[in-house]
């Protein structure tokens, strides 16, 4: 009798296992509270069940709402309620770190987690894999390991495929995802913020037909709308200061704000002069670095700020878009000694100066100091008021900078943007794709005055114009500008 009766327990405790499997699989939510002693607000359980009833579910949201640590407790919760073995999971991101410094350290510390609390996940992991024997389960890939055979052989009854920070994401991988994801019981996430509105992550989003499309914004998120949620996790959502600050920094009408704040695509103005899709082209990170004879010339770009207002200093090294160096400078001995310093630290050989206002006499004053030696670089006034060199085209020479050198080279994706850091790349294309155009009665093309610019923004565009300026070719005219950078760029 005592035989049966362990046995008949042994028999309720399967069956309550399978129960309590059965019970996870259907709710996300209450799996990540019983296994991991955490909490899924209401965005984070509608991604979770549309993984879980749908093939494919596409995430555009704003920053700071936990993309990442979603993505990377579904990846735990999919190998812990599926059959062991016959699940599968495929994860990606644009870039190396992001793969393994973001979405895989948050996935090993839910294996961990779930260790210490005694509920240990199967197999063992390690940076960017997941083994159950030795049986690869889950596993993450960087941009360098693309090529048409690298998911050939992936095969599972359950297959999840994770397209981490998507707007990224190469477009090969987005193939490949669909290749190894064709079973019923398959699913593809992507998830990230909809910066690039020509991304194929875009389409996705744009495809409701096919995709189960999830927008989420800040005034989505426990610290807008009041939804109870732990302070901690509370603490680790997006804020109204941080709002607030990107409101300041950029403006409501900015590609940046409307991503990352509002969660949406920006749209191409049709008056815009640099269209945001080609800059994020431009951004996209580059398979392998420039070589060393790609990075010449180092030329700077000089914006400089009238009464006090900020001088924004821009480097190029061949087309790569470099550092910037931004400074108050009221005295113009004191600001021509710090554009000094950048030339020094760069190593440029030509410096182009804005020579509007006070720009004329920094000019004046850095031609002196390279008479004294002080550096070497040839000294450039560029009078942006002045005709332009094509007149039946351009009104003033503004308007042909910013249209032949802004427009063209983002349009021929001739810069390479992807070596900024995130701050200064976001402000700078916010920057670039302020100005607006018109036709005058001559049908000549009219980029507006920067005061208008001005206007508009509530800040000027410094960072944009410095960068214009240490792209644009002076005294030689634009017709050896652009030959160059149409050789630069073609080989």
């Amino acid at each position: 009798m005592d035989m049966l009766t362990r046995v008949a327990d042994r028999l309720e405790e399967a069956n309550e296992r399978d129960r309590r499997a059965s019970d996870y699989a259907r709710d996300p939510a209450l799996w990540a509270r019983d296994t991991l002693s955490e909490h899924l607000w209401s965005k984070q359980i509608e991604i979770a069940e549309s993984v879980r009833d749908h093939r494919l579910t596409a995430v555009q949201s704003c920053h700071g709402v936990g993309k990442s640590w979603t993505a990377s407790r579904l990846t735990a919760w999919w190998l812990d309620t599926h059959p062991p073995g016959e699940a599968r999971v495929v994860t990606t991101a644009p870039t190396g770190d992001q793969v393994k410094a973001i979405l895989w350290s948050e996935i090993n510390a839910a294996f961990s987690k779930a260790e210490a609390r005694e509920n240990p996940f199967l197999g063992r992991i390690n940076e960017t894999e997941w083994k159950l024997g030795k049986r690869l389960i889950a596993f993450g890939r960087k941009p360098s390991d693309y090529n048409p055979h690298a998911f050939q052989g992936i095969h599972a009854k359950y297959v999840l495929v994770i397209l981490d920070e998507a707007c990224g994401v190469n477009k090969q991988f987005w193939t490949a995802a669909s290749a190894i994801a064709t079973g019923e019981h398959c699913r593809i996430l992507a998830i990230g913020n909809p910066d690039d509105p020509g991304s194929q992550f875009a389409r996705a989003c744009a495809n409701t037909d096919r995709w189960n499309v999830i927008r989420i914004s800040a005034f989505d998120t426990p610290n807008f709308t009041g939804e109870q949620v732990p302070d901690e996790l509370r603490s680790m959502l997006v804020s109204h200061d941080y709002v607030d600050d990107m409101r300041s920094e950029y403006g409501e009408e900015s590609p940046t704000f409307t991503s990352k704040v509002k969660g949406e695509f920006p749209t191409d103005s049709e008056d815009g002069v640099v269209r945001l899709s080609t800059l994020r082209a431009c951004a996209a990170p580059r398979e392998a670095p420039h070589p060393d004879e790609r990075l010449l010339p180092v030329e700077l770009g000089v914006d400089m700020g009238a009464g006090g207002d900020e001088t924004s200093i821009r480097e190029r090294r061949g087309m790569l878009v470099g550092r910037e160096w931004k400074f108050r400078e009221k005295d113009p001995v004191k600001a021509a000694a710090r554009i000094v310093e950048a030339i020094r630290e760069s190593g440029a050989t030509t410096v182009k100066v804005d020579s509007i206002g006070i720009g004329w006499g920094i000019v004046g004053n850095l031609r002196e100091k390279r008479e004294q030696g002080r550096h070497s670089a040839e000294i450039l006034g560029v009078n942006v008021s002045e005709a332009s060199t094509e007149p039946h085209r351009f009104p003033r020479l503004r308007s042909q900078i910013w249209w032949e050198i802004g427009r063209q080279l983002s349009e021929d994706r001739g810069w390479d943007l992807s070596q900024l850091e995130e701050d200064d790349r976001e402000r700078l294309i916010s920057q670039l794709t302020a100005p607006k155009y018109s036709l005058d009665s001559a049908g000549r093309i009219v980029v507006e005055p920067k005061a208008e610019t001005i206007k508009r923004l509530g800040r000027s565009p410094d960072n944009a114009d410095a960068l214009l300026l240490a792209f644009y070719a002076a005294p030689g005219g634009f017709d050896a500008a652009m030959g160059y950078l149409a050789a630069m760029t073609a080989t």
